[in-house]
């Protein structure tokens, strides 16, 4: 179990086939010897003639990626599975010859890795690369995740594989080697969390972060480096005086190892709290390891009657375990001028701890097992790039802990409202909710939840759509339905902006119109005339010859449709327009979904789910189809930012800025606070990422348009 550093350092060394074989046999000493020295043949075989990047024979590849699959399972099919994955792909054979020679079960594992595809070839992060590549990579890592349902075994070894790919990396083009690290540390390692095993975890971070961020790693490598010795002569003092403890009172059957906090977690923390690696006070831990559950509370009631500790650091994942099984007990606590983190855990939770899952196929353990109903809960049938981001955004999170009032569990990611948990209890809940009591105190469904918290969710009796708080939810559950029922409501809405707009230009009642709309057979189609343009024209003129038809008056009647530039808005209508307001109530900005009112040749310009505009709507009020005119794609925008009164801040979020491509126009910084407004020039295709790239670490407290209708100063 302790060993796997050593074992990957021993892994990174190899060069040959035969070290490779080796390596493996020792390993897979328990196994069928025959069987695997067969498959071990069979993809020698296969890959004879095939070479890596590197320049060395592609069949090591495999075999060590069998190896490090069999370091966590003692499945005999997974480490055939492994030695074969690249085989359907990559050489002349099929699935039936993997069938023939190893067994349906064998054969079932490498379809689903075949399934998976070459994820290496695109790139995960950018919005600005191609669509197709995007696209492609998307539907990947949904095949990776669909397959997984079937057997969780197939993302193990597919861990697995990107472990020794990532150990592999040097042989590659540096943007390459950027792309893949992007991958692996927004898919592979959170799923590795998900999963439960901590040891390939980090491995995945470290060696990502290697590559993404070369200086600030080799910053935290040098600094550990150098003050290794100083590190370990600390730990060891501190072991010793713990150990000492806890033989003095009655302690006996126990391990206590001390380390160094792995880089990646390091740079977390310094970016989380804007510090530099010097003062980063708890670098080191220790973990002691004991052999029942009572025995670490014992500990911990010896550890904090002889240091002090932070409470607020204090964490019991044994009474309650984490989501992926994880169960320890976390303090950290003074010692000397250091600030010491200890880890309590029995010995099946260490197990459990580091191999997560794969531990329980190995090991019979009295421990929680990872739970993997996230895999079922994804939204499988959203579009594949939203799935993408959806999915990650669920993966790549820490988790908290809420209790219901019935104190059932449910595990969310930091930054959750309370919406994501009544989305999380029921769909019906989180679509009906109106109002949640947290801790018995009201709150609103947008209050950020915090660990530990007993939310209580009271409903209406119909749904309430909340179209705007949709980047406020977390849970890709909670957006999905979210999502699904602002869109019912939006296809309501505009069904009867349609009706409304027709009723308008040829002044008729709806029940006659909406007769005319049978005969043209458009009711499932005409909720799209409020928002294109050219469908709109086309319905107008097939109304307008069933009126004829119907009709020798209506022959008489103008219903030529006249176009109406109003500055940044373009109004169609039969009838006249002299000018357009906004409504003050619920202040569209440009781009918004948007409807317009007539009354007395004058449009008013509502959002398309205000609530007063709902209700005009309702009331068959005169309409008009409006639409915003399209400009270049460069725009002016406000960014109000609140920046820590720091030296070099504002210099840091102007440089940020410059990365992400912004042009900064104008600055203005206030003189009584830390807010500080920045004008600038950017590319609207890339708002999105821009926005949200900026909102992960700053506290952006306003991104808008300077096209903004009620924005004095346009230009």
């Amino acid at each position: 179990m302790d060993n796997f550093t050593n074992f990957i350092d021993s892994i990174k060394e190899i060069k040959s086939v035969e070290e490779a074989k080796n390596t493996l046999f020792e390993l897979s000493s328990n196994f069928n010897k025959e069987k695997i020295e067969k498959a071990v043949n069979f993809a020698v075989q296969a890959h004879k003639n095939q070479y890596r990047k590197s320049g060395e024979e592609y069949v090591i590849h495999p075999i060590l990626v069998a190896s490090i699959t069999s370091f966590f399972s003692d499945n005999e099919d997974m480490i055939i599975a492994a030695l074969l994955h690249d085989v359907v792909e990559d050489t002349k054979y099929e699935f039936k010859d993997i069938l023939l020679n190893f067994g349906a079960c064998v054969a079932h594992l490498v379809e689903g890795l075949t399934k998976i595809t070459d994820i290496r070839a695109h790139s995960l992060l950018p919005s600005d690369i191609v669509d197709e590549k995007l696209t492609k990579s998307a539907l990947t890592f949904r095949n990776m995740l669909i397959s997984s349902i079937k057997d969780i075994r197939v993302l193990v070894i597919k861990l697995c594989d990107r472990l020794h790919n990532m150990l592999t990396l040097d042989a590659l083009r540096i943007d390459k080697q950027k792309r893949i690290s992007e991958e692996t540390m927004l898919v592979y390692a959170p799923i590795a969390h998900r999963l439960g095993i901590a040891a390939l975890k980090k491995y995945l971070e470290d060696l990502s972060f290697k590559y993404l961020l070369p200086d600030e790693y080799q910053k935290i490598d040098e600094y550990i480096k150098s003050h290794k010795e100083s590190f370990i002569l600390k730990l060891n003092e501190f072991i010793d005086t713990v150990e000492l403890l806890l033989r003095q009172n009655g302690l006996r059957d126990f391990e206590i190892k001390g380390r160094i906090k792995h880089y990646y977690s390091i740079y977390l923390k310094m970016q989380r709290k804007g510090i530099t690696i010097e003062e980063v006070l708890d670098l080191l831990a220790i973990r002691i390891i004991v052999k029942e559950k009572l025995e670490c509370y014992e500990c911990l009631g010896i550890i904090h009657l002889n240091f002090r500790p932070l409470i607020s650091r204090f964490k019991d994942y044994i009474s309650v375990p984490k989501e992926n099984g994880y169960q320890t007990l976390h303090t950290n606590v003074f010692a000397k001028n250091k600030i010491i983190e200890v880890q309590l855990r029995t010995f099946d939770m260490h197990k459990n701890a580091e191999f997560g899952i794969a531990a329980h196929w190995k090991y019979k353990l009295d421990t929680a097992m990872p739970n993997t109903k996230w895999l079922d809960n994804l939204m499988y049938d959203e579009k594949v790039e939203d799935f993408y981001e959806l999915a990650k955004n669920d993966l790549f999170s820490e988790d908290i802990l809420i209790f219901s009032p019935k104190f059932d569990t449910f595990t969310l990611p930091i930054g959750a409202i309370a919406l994501d948990f009544a989305y999380a209890v029921h769909t019906d809940m989180g679509d009906n909710a109106k109002e949640a009591y947290i801790n018995k105190e009201k709150a609103t469904l947008l209050t950020e939840l915090k660990n530990g918290d007993i939310v209580k969710i009271i409903t209406a009796d119909k749904p309430i759509p909340r179209c705007s708080w949709i980047d406020s939810l977390k849970t890709s559950r909670a957006k999905y339905n979210a999502r699904h029922l602002c869109n019912q409501k939006i296809k309501e809405v505009e069904k009867d902006v349609a009706l409304n707009i027709l009723k308008t230009i040829f002044d008729i009642d709806i029940i006659k119109l909406k007769a005319f709309i049978k005969a043209n057979r458009l009711c499932n189609s005409i909720y799209k005339l409020s928002e294109e343009r050219n469908f709109f024209i086309d319905v107008v003129k097939k109304i307008e010859k069933t009126l004829n038809r119907k009709s020798f008056v209506d022959l008489f009647k103008n219903h030529k449709i006249k176009e109406y530039k109003f500055d940044r808005i373009r109004v169609l209508s039969n009838k006249h327009v002299n000018e357009i307001d906004f409504s003050f109530c619920c202040h569209p900005k440009m781009g918004d979904e948007i409807v317009g009112f007539l009354e007395n040749k004058k449009v008013t310009i509502h959002h398309k789910l205000c609530s007063s505009a709902v209700n005009l709507i309702k009331s068959n009020k005169d309409m008009v189809f409006v639409e915003w005119i399209k400009e270049d794609h460069i725009g002016k925008y406000l960014i109000v930012v609140n920046l820590q009164n720091k030296k070099g801040e504002l210099a840091k979020f102007a440089t940020e800025l410059a990365k992400l491509g912004v042009e900064v126009l104008s600055i203005e910084l206030g003189v009584n606070s830390d807010f500080c407004k920045v004008e600038v020039d950017l590319d609207e295709k890339k708002l999105d990422k821009i926005a949200n790239k900026l909102k992960q670490h700053y506290a952006i407290v306003e991104f808008s348009s300077k096209k903004d209708a009620y924005n004095k100063n346009k230009k």
